[in-house]
Parts: C-alpha cells; sequence; structure tokens
C-alpha cells in the first residue's frame, strides 16, 4: 500500500516522503519482529545482544564492545545484559585482569534460545524477499548511501 494512503497524508516533496517512509518502514518491520521475540519473552535489543556473543564464542565481550556493536547504540546495554544473566541466557564475571570491566558470554540456554528462533527470524526476513536480489542489492546500496551522508558512489 502507498505511504499516502497508509497514513492518510501528502507531503510537500519527495525527500519529506522519503524520509517519513523510512521512519514508517522501519516501525512497520520493528512490530513485526517484536511479534516474533513477545512470545520468548525476549526484545529485539536483547536478541541484538545474544546474537554478537554467540558471534564471539568462545571468546568473552564486555559492555563496551556490546555497544560497538548493537544495532541500537541507545540502548543500555549494561541493563540488557543483567537481564539476559537473570533469565540465565548469558552468564556475567569480573575480568581478572581489570576489575572494573565483566567478561560477558552466552550460555548454552542461551544458544539454545537462538537455535529455536532461528527459524522464526529467518521467515521474517524471508518476507524481503518480494524484492528480488537485484532490488535488495539496489536497496541496501541506497540505505548505505544515506547513512554514508552521499560519500558513496
Amino acid at each position: 500500500m502507498r505511504l499516502e494512503d497508509e497514513i492518510k497524508s501528502s507531503f510537500g516533496s519527495e525527500y519529506h516522503k522519503l524520509e517519513v517512509n523510512i521512519l514508517y518502514t522501519q516501525y512497520f518491520r520493528g512490530q513485526r519482529i517484536q511479534q516474533v521475540m513477545k512470545p520468548f519473552g525476549l526484545t529485539t535489543q536483547q536478541y541484538n545482544i545474544l546474537r554478537i556473543l554467540r558471534g564471539q564464542r568462545p571468546n568473552p565481550a564486555n559492555v563496551n564492545l556490546l555497544i560497538e556493536r548493537m544495532m541500537d547504540k541507545m540502548s543500555n546495554a549494561s541493563r540488557l545484559v543483567d537481564k539476559l544473566c537473570a533469565k540465565g541466557y548469558v552468564q556475567k564475571t569480573v575480568n581478572p585482569k581489570d576489575k572494573r570491566n565483566a567478561d560477558i558470554v552466552i550460555t548454552d540456554s542461551g544458544l539454545d534460545l537462538i537455535d529455536e528462533l532461528e527459524p522464526l527470524i529467518n521467515a521474517h526476513i524471508n518476507q524481503l524477499k518480494i524484492l528480488s536480489e537485484e532490488e535488495a542489492i539496489h536497496l541496501n546500496f541506497l540505505l548505505d548511501k544515506l547513512r554514508d551522508g552521499g560519500e558513496r558512489d
């Protein structure tokens, strides 16, 4: 459905429409992925941390590494890690070399959860296949270009 019909609005320019369209689409896709996570008691930020930790295995991560790699840079990574610890999905131990820092690793329970979620996440991603691979490549290029501030060609 066209954006104008979806939100019952018109736009002063194609650039204004583009900005609203990007935000609206992000919200739309975000709501759908949250519906996948909700039955598991996870937020998308918590899932992002679990995926980062799975990628780090067997090496531990620290909060700074998580913040650096997280998609949502405004998330409180320490609080998210504490919630995941309480659920048994991650383990946090004081780093023996730097007492101000903690080593964070994903537990077997956290790995099992990701394994259980993987097919549901893949089904969500497969919804994007209404675009051809060429269209997906082009859209990825355009989105990268927007984030780069037009410095790519």
